[in-house]
This record gives C-alpha cells, sequence and structure tokens, in this order.
C-alpha cells in the first residue's frame, strides 16, 4: 500500500476504484466495504484508492466539540495495510478544503487528480461545501465524467454507522471492551512512550509503567482496571492496567499505569502498545496503601485468570 500525505505527491492513474470517507476503527463495517473496493478493482484491471481525511473534518469544524477517535492516524494507517488496497491518499482537511463545492470535489479531485474510473460510495454520503453533494449528484455527474457509481447498500450503512457509535460508547460510557472488540474485530489498543511516574506501585509490590499519550484525540476507555496484554519491543507480556485518578494516593489528573507481569527490566522511554481484554471493576478508593496492595493482589488473580482463558 502507498501512502500519500497530499495531492501533490499522487500520481493520477489511468483505471482508479475509489472509495471515500473517515474510516475511523477500521472495524468490521469498514472491512467488508474494503474488501469491496479490492476486489472491484481487481475484477477490472484497476487500483484500489481510499480516499480519507486527517484531521477528522470535525476536528476542524467542530472545535468546541471534544471528539474522541478509535485510531490515531498512524494506528490507521496500519489497520488499512492490511486490507490490501493499493494507495491511502490522505488530503489535509481545513475550513478552506471544506469549502469546496461538491462539483468542484468531482472534478478536480476524483476525476482530475486520481483518475476515477469506478466510485464505491454510500447512499447517505455526504460531501462538498455545506454537505450539497449527494450520491443522487454522483449518479448525474458519473456519465459527463466519464465514472462508473457503485451504491454500497444502506444496511451495509447502517452497520458502519451503529458500529462506530457502538464502539464509541462502549468503550467511554461502559469501559466494555469485550464489545468493543466484536465490532472492531480484534482488541481496542492503546500506545504511548513510558514515563517517570510516583513509583508508589513499587513500595507495595506492584510497579508500573506510566503511559504517556502524544495524541490527545486518542480516545481512552472509562476509568477502571483491566486485564491487558503488554508489547515491548516486539515481546508480549500479560498485565494489569488502571486508568484513573488514583484516588487512595490523592492523585491529581488522569494516568494510564499498566503493571506488568512476570517482567522487571527499565522501559523508561521506551514505546508499549496496549490490547485491552477485559474490564475487571471500576476504580475505587481504598483506606490507605495496604487495603489498596491486598485489592490489587486479587485484581492480578483476577486478570491471570481472564487472560489464561484467552490462550
Amino acid at each position: 500500500m502507498k501512502v500519500y500525505n497530499s495531492l501533490e505527491e499522487f500520481t493520477k492513474l489511468n483505471n482508479a476504484v475509489v472509495t471515500t470517507g473517515t474510516f475511523d476503527g477500521v472495524h468490521i463495517g469498514h472491512q467488508t466495504i474494503l474488501k469491496k473496493l479490492v476486489d472491484s478493482a481487481k475484477q477490472i484491471g484497476g487500483e484500489s484508492v481510499l480516499l480519507t481525511f486527517f484531521p477528522h473534518p470535525r476536528m476542524v469544524l467542530q472545535k468546541d466539540i471534544d471528539i474522541k477517535l478509535i485510531n490515531t492516524i498512524d494506528e490507521k494507517i496500519e489497520l488499512l495495510r492490511k486490507t490490501n488496497i493499493d494507495h491511502l491518499l490522505i488530503l489535509p482537511f481545513s475550513k478552506e478544503f471544506s469549502r469546496k463545492t461538491s462539483l468542484e470535489f468531482v472534478q478536480n479531485i476524483l476525476v482530475n487528480k486520481i483518475g476515477t474510473s469506478k466510485l464505491i460510495i454510500g447512499y447517505d454520503h455526504q460531501f462538498g461545501r455545506n454537505r450539497e453533494g449527494s450520491f443522487s449528484h454522483l449518479k448525474e455527474y458519473g456519465p459527463l465524467y466519464g465514472f462508473d457509481v457503485e451504491e454500497i447498500s444502506a444496511q451495509d450503512i447502517d452497520d458502519i454507522s451503529v458500529s462506530s457509535t457502538k464502539i464509541r460508547k462502549a468503550l467511554i460510557d461502559e469501559g466494555d471492551v469485550k464489545k468493543a472488540s466484536n465490532f472492531l474485530g480484534r482488541k481496542y489498543t492503546i500506545s504511548g512512550k513510558v514515563g517517570e511516574g510516583k513509583r508508589i506501585g513499587n513500595k507495595i509490590g506492584f510497579p508500573t509503567a506510566n503511559i504517556i499519550i502524544n495524541e490527545s484525540y486518542k480516545l481512552i476507555p472509562q476509568n477502571g482496571v483491566y486485564a491487558v496484554y503488554v508489547e515491548v519491543e516486539n515481546m508480549r507480556y500479560k498485565g494489569m492496567l488502571n486508568i484513573g485518578v488514583r484516588p487512595t494516593v490523592n492523585g491529581i489528573g488522569k494516568t494510564i499505569e499498566v503493571n506488568i507481569f512476570d517482567f522487571d527490566s527499565n522501559i523508561y522511554h521506551k514505546n508499549i502498545k496496549i490490547a485491552f481484554v477485559d474490564r475487571i471493576r471500576d476504580e475505587k478508593k481504598f483506606n490507605g496503601l495496604d487495603e489498596l496492595k491486598l485489592q490489587l493482589a486479587e485484581d492480578k488473580i483476577t486478570a491471570q485468570k481472564i487472560l489464561n482463558d484467552k490462550q
């Protein structure tokens, strides 16, 4: 898969089969659409192109809303590599770009820049200034500009919409990482660097790695304790992770801390990846470190059982 971050980097194709959208999550609904894209391109001897945008349009047009995305842009690129599409074109989204009319989008981008011969699009897709363009417009433009338009069924589109909504709701409102995984077709993950913490965990026998996530728009599951897999330097370990404000030690601000089982290496400032398996409990305030230590011992037993059952 070739990745382009602007139209200037992209060389017009002779036979491009194109779809467009934000594809946040690259979940099972998205995967169905992308398989259709790849198969359609193969059938006509063309090349598949996914046209997407970054920042997410809502991050630009609705700045007053704190939008959280299922994937960072780097995560999305890596997930899309697995779908076998030929070209990923990421257009920088801006207020200026949002003012393009639907006709300008079709003429200047789909036709003149990409070389679209077939467009696969949803029945409810809207594009261009003030979302004026629609599927019916594309059906009119297609014959005029020499490209076919294939409609993604209402059922498929509804499944995609519901899946995205349910993934976000499951993670933010419920911390239900198992439900989110079912819609994603894989475990939900976060990645970050290990930063310096208060080292309170060391004092009670449960040292933790404090994970710093640079992308403020990355969705973090609801506060609580989770059974997780931890990837460090291409090695996978079991662990338990806490998201929250550490009320027992009067913590300030939200932290993400993971206790890695059977692990005793210095990983400060190294990148690690967390895959969420199941939620163990809510975060709560205990009556001192001794009570917290007893609960952590129980949490570890619970996490180990969950993770052992998953093998």
